[in-house]
């Protein structure tokens, strides 16, 4: 709320509750948790339903996470502190609860409090339902980064969608993917402030009017169709060991007007509420199906009204200090997560230059200063581009500023190569072959002054393939940092049995500084120390176990846990997995059983409108199906599938697993932080050199790392030989066979065609080199069986596999990006200063005081 703070009363407690008065002892926990019941769930404990313990608790969390965001915000304010601005379409945070008492440092103390009142707290957490803001990788590195960010005391906001759905949640039915709609907010989120007050215009469609001002500058007008509201959801984010909160802004999408009156008094109920209902559609759930041209027009203006919340949100709270732009890019520096974000580029010069007045040069500046593009794929088809006459209906300004972009940079490329028309056409922002399109990746690089990838070898191919003719011109652009995660969400909520054995062993100082677990080395000769190890490990299998057997899934803790977790996609070839396993099963029913019991535990899902990911989801059930019921199979080998795979779902396995299958196709991943996680957790790796697996190998060392498979290169050049992948049958009989049950009905007797098209694909053109690496997959599995085999080294590779794992923090990437991309340092908090905020001078003078 705007206004003028007057000067502070002189009364005997502080105007702002300071932590003191928050206590977290026992008895004040207690008390507050109680009045929480009563004044915000207006209960009593004998008629409270469960989700009202669980709203209480939250919020008197809340209240100690609001007292840190508060000084925070306020430091952040009086130094004009540089500010990181994340713009993400995902933030797969998972569960709030549990994370913040770890974070706060209150998980033992809230259970003594609560216990006398016969509350589990344990239950309460179990109840929560996980933020559906994500769905991959993209949103699990955008949360962890999150974390790191106030961790490390760097000021930071990030900016996202409220999706009311999500993606979609998981069911199977029939060994079939079913989408379900993921009601996550259908009970509150308790830990999100509304913000009703802050509301920006968004427009889509309409015209430009191009004219000439009083002093003779060329202007345009844009006069849009319609308009839609975006109003924000603030979510504190609590650094670990530190007084630090930053927070994400999610926007989320309202009518105008909710209402036509006339069309409602008249009867007309389906008009009265269609603004509401194409308004609110925009942030109904994540990636809208893009199948059909609607869906299409969806996803472009879902990604538009993102960015432009966001930069008139960034502009108001610059301006609440000085009216001038200059400097805009001196207090911001704007992180694109991928290309999803990558429309702010013509956003911010149109906010510039036709809301603001700057000139297109001085705009151009503070515009390319401001971003950094990160890019997250090497595939063609997930390089976004969008029709150009769909582009030109709903956002035809801007298509009139990228045109001007394009213009400058190919008259700029022309100078440089004036004879070479290829590369013109390959770096123009207007892909000019077949369907006219807007290049989004192109738009992103041209647009940001540092583009990066995530691991080394994806930063390398980005150079040398996708982005190559850019990197030729502007090679200071390109850097890499490779992606991290935050060993607070992944090891101590995910492993607490294991992560209380290397804080008893080593202290807690490895929660914010990972580079301590090298200390674990020595402990890998330790022979009493290696049989913990192993007792942790299987003390989370036998967890898992019967978490999975609640979902019908049955596997025994002491074999070992064989681990693909991951979206489902065909580069990452759960089906080159499931060949093994087939090849396993036929091993069995020919009397030459494994070495060893083995569990292959698969979770992902696939995009609701990929048939092949879909069918290889069918085809797991089908081959676990038909060895799970064979008793004789399943002595030696399980195959299950874990649905929803999620955060709080993912914790248990990656405590778990045994072996890390990291088996994409080479040169197709463009990091993957499932390896690393699992690896962080102990679990030895099968893997190709693709996306950071290269890095994890050499950091982890060659002997704890199980590789085989193509080269990128390799991959490349037998692409281009054109091989007959059937050749590979004649070659390997034991591929022939495995081939022939998948494509003669044997795991599927009702629907004896189901998987062809599956197994056609790969037999008329093995783009992902399934059938080429089979058999040095196979041979692969062989020395991990005969690795298991002697569990005192399995357990020693293991000990040392967590202890170097150091790099593979999210906080080690941010400082990098604080280093080498946004040019910010750490501020620390200090208590009471917004207190003394108040109390300034300044605030004496009748500053006003601004909604941050």
């Amino acid at each position: 709320m705007t206004g003028v703070v007057p000067e502070t009363p002189k009364v005997s407690r502080p105007l702002l509750t300071s932590e003191p008065e928050l206590g977290n002892d026992v008895a004040s926990l207690r008390a507050d948790f109680l009045q929480k019941l009563f004044c915000m769930q207006g209960k009593f404990p004998r008629v409270s339903t469960q989700h009202d313990l669980y709203q209480a608790l939250s919020y008197v969390i809340r209240d100690r996470i609001l007292n840190r965001w508060v000084h925070s915000v306020s430091t952040y304010y009086e130094r004009e502190s540089r500010t990181v601005v994340y713009l993400s379409a995902e933030y797969l945070l998972g569960p709030q609860l549990d994370h913040n008492l770890a974070v706060l440092g209150l998980s033992d103390v809230v259970r003594r409090a609560l216990e006398p009142l016969g509350i589990d707290v344990d239950q309460l957490v179990d109840l929560e339902t996980e933020p559906a803001l994500g769905n991959g990788g993209l949103g699990r590195l955008a949360a962890c980064f999150m974390d790191s960010l106030a961790t490390l005391g760097r000021p930071a906001i990030g900016y996202g969608i409220r999706y009311e759905f999500g993606i979609f949640e998981q069911a199977i039915k029939d060994g079939a993917q079913i989408e379900r709609t993921d009601l996550w907010l259908r009970l509150g989120c308790p830990w999100a402030l509304a913000r009703p007050e802050i509301t920006f215009s968004v427009g889509f469609g309409g015209s430009t009017q191009h004219y000439t001002d009083e002093h003779g500058e060329h202007r345009v007008l844009w006069a849009p169709a319609r308009t839609v509201l975006g109003t924000p959801h603030d979510l504190p984010v609590l650094g670990y060991g530190t007084a630090t909160a930053n927070f994400l802004r999610l926007w989320q999408a309202i009518a105008p007007e909710s209402l036509d009156l006339q069309a409602f008094n008249v009867g007309d109920y389906l008009r009265a509420v269609h603004e509401k209902i194409v308004s609110e559609n925009i942030t109904k759930v994540l990636y809208p199906n893009d199948d059909s041209p609607q869906g299409k027009r969806l996803r472009l203006e879902q990604e538009y009204f993102f960015v432009s919340c966001t930069l008139q949100d960034m502009i108001r709270i610059y301006r609440q200090r000085t009216s001038s732009l200059d400097r805009f890019h001196e207090k911001y520096a704007a992180q694109l997560n991928d290309t999803h974000p990558a429309l702010a580029v013509p956003e911010l010069m149109r906010l510039l230059v036709d809301v603001h007045g700057l000139s297109w040069d001085q705009a151009w500046h503070i515009t390319t200063k401001t971003f950094g593009y990160t890019n997250h794929t090497l595939l063609p088809e997930a390089l976004e581009t969008w029709p150009l006459p769909l582009f030109q209906e709903v956002l035809p300004r801007h298509l009139e500023i990228i045109y001007e972009i394009n213009h400058r940079l190919l008259a700029e490329v022309r100078t440089r190569w004036p004879e070479d028309e290829g590369r013109v056409r390959r770096m123009s922002i207007i892909d000019e072959d077949g369907e006219r399109r807007v290049r989004m990746a192109n738009l992103a690089t041209v647009g940001s002054h540092s583009v990066n990838g995530v691991a080394k070898l994806h930063t390398q191919l980005l150079r040398d393939t996708v982005l190559s003719d850019f990197a030729t011109l502007w090679p200071e652009k390109f850097t890499n940092v490779t992606n991290g995660v935050t060993p607070r969400r992944f090891m101590l909520l995910a492993n607490p049995k294991l992560s209380t054995l290397i804080t008893e062993t080593l202290g807690d100082g490895w929660i914010r500084d990972l580079d301590q677990l090298r200390k674990l080395e020595p402990y890998a000769k330790d022979a009493t120390f290696r049989k913990k190890w192993r007792q942790i490990k299987l003390a989370n299998k036998v967890q898992l176990a019967h978490v999975l057997k609640s979902k019908g899934l049955v596997f025994d803790p002491e074999a070992m846990l064989d681990v693909q977790v991951k979206r489902i996609h065909e580069y990452k070839r759960q089906h080159l997995n499931l060949l093994h396993a087939i090849a396993l099963y036929m091993r069995i029913k020919d009397g030459r059983p494994p070495a060893v019991p083995r569990t292959i535990l698969f979770a992902g899902k696939a995009a609701p409108g990929y048939f092949m990911a879909k069918l290889m989801i069918r085809l797991v059930h089908g081959v676990g199906e038909r060895i799970n019921e064979d008793a004789e199979a399943r002595k030696w080998l399980r195959v299950v599938f874990v649905p929803n795979f999620n955060v709080k779902n993912a914790g248990p396995v990656y405590a778990g697993a045994d072996l890390s299958e990291q088996i994409s196709t080479a040169g197709m991943e463009a990091s993957g932080t499932g390896n690393m996680k699992l690896s962080l957790n102990g679990a030895l790796t099968i893997g190709t050199l693709d996306g950071a697996n290269v890095e994890i190998r050499e950091a982890v060392g060659n002997d704890n790392f199980f590789l085989f498979g193509m080269t990128a290169d390799e991959v490349v050049a037998a692409r281009q030989r054109r091989e007959n992948p059937r050749d590979h049958l004649s070659r390997d009989s034991e591929l022939a066979r495995a081939i022939e049950l998948i494509s003669s009905g044997f795991f599927s007797p009702a629907e004896p065609d189901l998987y062809r098209p599956l197994i056609s694909k790969i037999l008329d053109d093995d783009h992902f080199q399934v059938l080429s690496d089979f058999r040095a997959y196979i041979d692969c599995q062989a020395k991990v069986e005969k690795a298991w085999l002697n569990q005192d080294e399995w357990t020693e590779r293991s000990i040392l596999t967590t202890a170097r794992m150091g790099y593979f923090s999210s906080d080690r990437a941010i400082k990098e990006y604080a280093e080498r991309v946004w040019r910010t340092g750490a501020v620390t908090i200090e208590r009471g200063n917004f207190e003394e905020v108040l109390r300034s001078p300044e605030s004496r003078k009748g500053i006003p005081f601004r909604q941050r």
